[in-house]
């Protein structure tokens, strides 16, 4: 059954929108497509990150811990990307694990966790 799904577009929490667009392109290579105080979408091919402001208190909390995959068709060139940018270290790639991927992983500023995976 073909459901019509398009994408999804994860929304993570952010203490700074500027400081978070700078580090998602630097160090994951987003360009940013919107961007004011408090929401930024960020953008790379055809996918999209979007930031939102949170005030990280009791009535607004930050939470952090968000998780989120992106499948790729073939990782090594991203993964020699991302070591050249300085994300991650270069003995972070998973090679087909026993859940049948290749996979590695980075934190951003708010501790949401961005896993970077290619199915086997």
């Amino acid at each position: 059954m073909d459901s019509g799904f398009l994408e999804i577009s994860p929304v993570l929490p952010s203490q700074d929108v500027e400081r978070d667009v700078n580090w998602y392109h630097t160090y994951a290579g987003f360009q940013v497509l919107h961007k004011d105080e408090m929401y930024a979408v960020l953008g790379r091919e055809n996918l999209c990150i979007h930031l939102q402001w949170h005030a990280d208190t009791k009535e607004d909390p930050l939470l952090g811990g968000s998780v989120i995959k992106i499948f790729v068709k073939d990782i090594e060139p991203l993964f020699r990307e991302f070591v050249k940018r300085g994300t991650v270290p270069e003995d972070k790639l998973r090679l087909k694990t026993t859940w049948n991927t290749s996979e590695f992983g980075f934190y951003d500023l708010n501790k949401n966790a961005i896993f970077i995976v290619q199915d086997l």
